[in-house]
């Protein structure tokens, strides 16, 4: 593999399934091609995003698994890792015990990556991940995982022409450094895991799936994602960051919650405005507003364990993440000079990740 490389130039047997060794960039990257694919990879936030993307590139895809009796919370992180020297060049499938914060990175060779042109369909070495199922079969001196999960009434981020994602215009913004996506904000889970020789029954649990791609994550950044709420189908997932721009960064903003079918988005390109927003060692407070609506969150930080995440040169960062959060929802209609409770409640089993400079970023969006 040499310097430059992309995934764009398979041969029959990989279009077919299997793994291809040779991996090339080059003439995918000329004409009309190129742009009817970031269109379709643009609509199509789920898929690989890499075939025709020159190093340093990273795209990764998270899977949080919760089962029935809600003792088991795993999250699972797929991915592939392309510096500008090729000897990084690595795929990679990251294992979370949201229970005792254990974690492991399983890294395989980048030949052993294959991912489908236009849809989520990928492969690192013997394990599949699409948005439907993911079959592990990782087997290392640090622990086995094998098993297949299968997911039923996947719930995708609406996807429109001017709004293709969760990040709405900005997915079509060409030089941003990370981009996101959700697959499913909430779905049913079936199927038995085996973590080192231990049966775990998933099935009747809740499963969570978004993912990112770029050239590496922000600067500092909170997130936080829940779907267990006492009213079964609600999905909570928010996000705040310094994001670079051009020769600058502004600080940019990302919540949806979906209650009774309905998502209500809040976001710096929706027009939504931050009214508060306290960070300390113990919990986060904020609360957002538009013309119709108020969103007051607190999410209570809990004992997590360690991830990596990536930079434009490796993927060295460790990142402190939980899934042990709490947070307390409210949502309002606040229209006619009046205030209504549209929701109440509190999510469990939260993701949560809080990185970076958080007093300078509180700083810049202060209210």
């Amino acid at each position: 593999m040499h310097k430059g490389a992309d995934f764009g130039d398979w041969d029959r047997s990989s279009r077919e399934g299997q793994p291809n060794n040779r991996l090339c960039f080059g003439d995918a990257q000329r004409g009309g091609n190129h742009l009817i694919h970031t269109v379709r990879t643009t609509l199509n936030p789920g898929c690989y995003h890499g075939h025709r993307r020159q190093p340093p590139f990273f795209e990764g895809w998270y899977y949080k698994l919760v089962d029935a009796s809600q003792k088991n919370r795993f999250a699972v992180i797929p991915g592939i890792f392309l510096s500008e020297d090729p000897d990084k060049h690595h795929a990679f499938v990251q294992y979370l015990d949201g229970q005792t914060g254990y974690s492991t990175y399983h890294r395989y060779p980048a030949d052993e990556f294959w991912a489908a042109d236009g849809e989520f369909d990928l492969r690192i070495g013997p394990n599949r991940f699409t948005a439907e199922q993911l079959t592990l079969a990782i087997s290392s001196e640090e622990i086995t995982i094998r098993g297949q999960l299968g997911f039923e009434g996947i719930t995708p981020w609406p996807v429109s022409l001017i709004s293709p994602g969760i990040m709405g215009w900005y997915a079509w913004v060409p030089f941003m450094e990370c981009y996101h996506g959700v697959v499913s904000l909430d779905h049913a889970i079936k199927g038995v895991l085996e973590v080192q020789n231990r049966s775990i029954d998933m099935s009747g649990g809740r499963g969570y799936i978004e993912k990112d791609w770029g050239r590496s994550f922000p600067s500092a950044w909170i997130w936080f994602q829940t779907n267990h709420f006492a009213q079964p189908g609600t999905s909570l997932t928010a996000s705040v960051a310094n994001i670079p721009w051009l020769r600058g960064s502004f600080p940019g903003f990302i919540i949806g919650l979906w209650l009774d079918g309905k998502l209500y988005r809040f976001a710096t390109y929706t027009g939504a405005r931050i009214a508060a927003l306290e960070i300390d060692d113990e919990r986060v407070i904020w609360t957002v507003h538009d013309k119709r609506h108020r969103l007051e969150m607190q999410a209570v930080r809990a004992r997590g364990g360690l991830i990596n995440a990536p930079t434009t040169g490796d993927m060295g960062r460790r990142i402190a993440e939980t899934l042990d959060a709490t947070v307390d929802v409210r949502l309002l209609a606040t229209g006619h000079g009046q205030e209504q409770v549209v929701f109440e409640g509190t999510g469990r089993h939260a993701g949560l990740e809080a990185v970076g400079d958080l007093a300078h970023l509180r700083t810049t969006l202060a209210p």
